[in-house]
């Protein structure tokens, strides 16, 4: 700043431009930066250079801690701004105006100079503005420093994104495995809480002052929803499987019944075979028999004819009877192969398997391809 009281010829002093003074003994601007949330610990400057011409220069080196609003929609390929502003703490518009003298580009350049070391943020650029502000009912100039950087995401990439995606991979790769046994569920799940316990690890690291859902959570429930799916998918062709299984448990059961019925068939087949032997025998002994009986022989000979007549006619009304029964149970048991034939949920899972490869393939490139377009794409 300019103090118009100081002023001197070098010329009179021996050639002496600018001399050093302790700060106590001039005003200084009582400035302070509104982003700083700690004070600074390092000692002050005691010295101030002023010039022969009244110019008065303060330098300060500080270690700012202030508050920065994080965009974490894009992590880990986000680029944060914030900001550092410059201003009086006492004094109006009128009694000390701020300005800066280098353009954006200049100071871009100087900052990337002293910037020796840069660890978890890449430095973009600087730009500086100049805004007019009323906090305490009065006008102040204040100066705004503005730094962009950008994060180093090879370490994030390499530590999270990657694992998760060869998770999705031998969740993938699983598809090959037999759905017969128990060792396709038990590797699914086990991926799946791999993807857990990454998602925990997220949750640690990830800021939490944004507004939106980040694209890595996104990313993170994406991928799980998928091997859920496809563990629900696993568990069905089981279910299915082991369905015929059972089925023919339970046609074993089934088969002593009609063995039953087949027996009471033939013991049927072999009484009708001695009723028609019976019958026949009486037809011959009937024409053989001497025609010189008395007319009651004759007699007694028709009414032994009735009493066999009515055996065989309640012996043919048992074997009907029997017959139907069989009958009823060949039905039902052709109808139940015919409905569930062996080998017929087995044929539906693997059906079901082969759609749901298809399907699952295709939604996870798409949605691997809409993600990474949207993390390099997006606005946030």
């Amino acid at each position: 700043w300019d103090n118009e009281h100081i002023w001197w010829d070098p010329e009179r002093f021996c050639g002496t431009t600018h001399i050093l003074v302790p700060t106590k003994y001039l005003w200084m601007p009582d400035m302070t930066i509104e982003e700083m949330t700690e004070q600074d610990k390092a000692s002050p400057s005691p010295n101030l250079n002023i010039r022969n011409y009244g110019w008065v220069e303060f330098r300060n080196d500080q270690v700012v801690i202030s508050t920065c609003k994080m965009r974490v929609y894009k992590f880990p390929f986000d680029v944060q701004s914030c900001n550092i502003s410059f201003k009086s703490i006492m004094h109006s518009d009128e009694e000390i105006k701020l300005f800066y003298y280098k353009n954006n580009s200049e100071i871009s350049e100087w900052s990337r100079k002293a910037m020796e070391t840069q660890y978890e943020w890449l430095f973009v650029s600087m730009t500086v503005t100049s805004k007019t502000v009323n906090h305490f009912g009065f006008n102040q100039t204040m100066i705004v420093y503005t730094i962009n950087m950008k994060r180093r995401s090879v370490l994030y990439i390499a530590n999270f994104l990657l694992p998760v995606l060869f998770f999705l991979c031998l969740d993938l790769a699983s598809l090959l495995l037999s759905d017969t046994g128990g060792e396709k569920v038990g590797f699914k799940i086990t991926v799946l809480l791999a993807v857990t316990v990454m998602q925990l690890i997220l949750n640690d690291n990830l800021p939490s002052s944004s507004d939106k859902i980040p694209l890595i959570a996104v990313y993170c429930i994406g991928t799980f929803a998928l091997m859920l799916l496809s563990l629900l998918e696993t568990i069905l062709v089981i279910h299915l499987i082991n369905r015929d299984a059972w089925q023919d448990i339970e046609q074993d059961k089934t088969k002593d019944p009609v063995e039953g019925q087949e027996e009471k068939l033939t013991n049927s087949h072999t009484c009708f075979i001695g009723i028609k032997t019976c019958s026949s025998c009486a037809s011959v002994s009937k024409n053989s028999a001497d025609g010189r009986l008395s007319i009651g022989k004759e007699v007694r000979t028709l009414k032994g004819s009735e009493g066999r007549v009515t055996e065989v006619s309640i012996a043919l009304e048992k074997m009907s009877d029997e017959l139907g029964e069989i009958k009823k149970s060949i039905t039902l048991l052709s109808s139940r192969q015919e409905e569930d034939k062996a080998g017929y949920w087995t044929r539906t899972a693997q059906k079901i398997n082969k759609a749901f490869a298809v399907f699952y393939v295709t939604a996870a490139v798409l949605f691997l391809l809409s993600v990474s377009i949207m993390w390099y794409s997006a606005d946030e």
